[in-house]
């Protein structure tokens, strides 16, 4: 991290037309990675891509997540990819107070920040904050991880939706890891993760951003979809996920609980033929576009851009830039 002065962060920033922090958000697939490198290219200062990707932070993870390849990040400076250990736990929580940092040591040298990436949680706690709750007891969090495995994380979602409903609401019952860490924190304090976040309010980014949105139509989006999954595989993502086995890295860890990596492991496990795992890794990651489209959708502030299978990343930046009077 470069070394910036400790009241930065209390300056006013924008008493001169200096840059403002761009955010390009949208669903798996639709084409953000591109259009970011193209629109660094565009804008009137240095660019500096800040990945809100919470897969890409982790190191030998890359066909699965399609990670910008090393040519592309040697032309532009990326921040938050290949920054754990697949094994390492790094919340929402922690990237947003990471984050921000590095967006004002950005601004502080008058470089254009762009951040992108696809994960709901991450975006939120960058820009409106994300309270994690400290309570935490390991022994409790083991056994609930044992009870998803046998009795399955819809189970634990009903458990859950009991004790605390406005949690439950959030939460997706397949969302084993936010399940179990909510449960945690209800059985280690005595009190609801929702109401002690009430007891200490998010707190929204101080810079100044503007939130574009990349949509497509569905159709053209899951066909998208599906050739960039069949594109993975032919990239060798089997192999990939091979290579982690052996390093040691069990299929148990959360970032390798995500589509691509678990449908893979189940082939490799024998639980699965090759080409139903094909199928169900098409299937859950169009899955996960639709949720990142209503997670997006219920987002305030996003500046929608509809963009067609057709149009070359090029185009896109172009107008994006020229809508942001840039």
């Amino acid at each position: 991290m470069r070394t910036v002065f400790a009241f930065f962060s209390s300056m006013s920033l924008f008493d001169s037309p200096d840059p403002f922090v761009i955010v390009l958000a949208g669903p798996t697939g639709v084409g953000k990675t591109a259009v970011s490198l193209a629109l660094a290219e565009q804008l009137p200062a240095q660019a500096e891509i800040v990945s809100a990707d919470s897969r890409q932070i982790y190191c030998y993870m890359d066909i699965g997540t399609a990670k910008p390849s090393p040519e592309m990040q040697s032309k532009i400076r990326h921040l938050f990819i290949d920054i754990r250990e697949p094994h390492e736990v790094y919340s929402a929580g922690q990237f947003g107070e990471d984050a921000r940092a590095e967006i004002w040591e950005i601004l502080f040298f008058n470089h254009w920040p762009l951040v992108v990436g696809g994960s709901g949680l991450y975006l939120r706690a960058l820009l409106q904050g994300f309270f994690t709750p400290k309570a935490s007891n390991r022994e409790i969090q083991e056994q609930l991880k044992k009870r998803a495995e046998k009795e399955g994380s819809s189970k634990l979602h009903a458990e859950l939706a009991k004790v605390d409903p406005a949690s439950a609401a959030q939460l997706h019952p397949n969302d084993a890891h936010r399940i179990v860490r909510a449960l945690e924190i209800y059985y280690a304090s005595g009190k609801p993760a929702s109401k002690l976040r009430q007891r200490h309010p998010d707190e929204p980014a101080e810079f100044i951003y503007r939130i574009i949105g990349l949509d497509m139509p569905r159709p053209a989006l899951y066909e998208r979809i599906n050739q960039r999954v069949d594109k993975m595989l032919a990239d060798g993502l089997v192999d990939e996920c091979k290579n982690l086995l052996e390093m040691g890295y069990t299929p148990k860890f959360n970032a390798l609980q995500t589509v691509g990596y678990k449908e893979v492991f189940q082939h490799l496990r024998g639980e699965i033929s090759y080409q139903e795992m094909v199928e169900l890794i098409k299937q859950h990651s169009r899955n996960y576009a639709k949720r990142q489209m209503t997670w997006f959708r219920k987002m305030s502030g996003v500046e929608w851009f509809e963009v067609k299978p057709e149009d070359s990343a090029e185009k896109i930046a172009t107008l994006i830039r020229l809508y942001l009077n840039l």
